[in-house]
């Protein structure tokens, strides 16, 4: 699946507020909503002017719906033709530990991954980021961008 549109993908960042996965070791996050939006707004605290890393924080989640298990490489496939090949990039190699040891983007979004795991804040709602969401598919329209 191609996600072509930003109200597609806002379609499913809202399907996966009510997504609950079984607990357990490696199950992720006890809610993969509020997950997404406190990596997401960590990253715009930190990195402000890079909105393809906060966009990389937030669309983690819309595997689960699509793939059961979550395979980040079918979720950076889907998400590259709206968001292009460097959110794309970011979302498959999120979840490998051993990789990108050397790309601050990736370790910045590693860091702040984690960190919301644990963090207790309010970070907004999801329609905050409708903008952010649409700035990014928009440039990455016009540049034409082709992985």
């Amino acid at each position: 699946m191609e996600l072509r549109s930003v109200e597609e993908l806002m379609d499913l960042l809202y399907a996966c507020r009510a997504e609950r996965p079984a607990a357990g070791p490696g199950s992720g996050p006890a809610d993969p909503h509020g997950h997404a939006l406190r990596t997401a707004a960590l990253l715009r605290r930190r990195h402000p002017a890079d909105k393809e890393l906060q966009v990389a924080g937030l669309v983690s989640p819309v595997g689960r719906l699509l793939w059961p298990g979550d395979a980040p490489a079918r979720t950076a496939d889907a998400v590259r033709p709206l968001l292009g090949a460097r959110v794309a990039r970011l979302v498959a190699r999120r979840a490998h530990p051993g990789a990108g040891a050397h790309d601050d983007d990736l370790v910045s979004l590693r860091q702040a991954d984690d960190e919301a795991r644990t963090a207790d804040f309010d970070a907004g709602v999801l329609e905050d980021w409708r903008t952010v969401l649409e700035l990014t598919a928009a440039r990455n329209s016009r540049l034409g961008l082709v992985d």
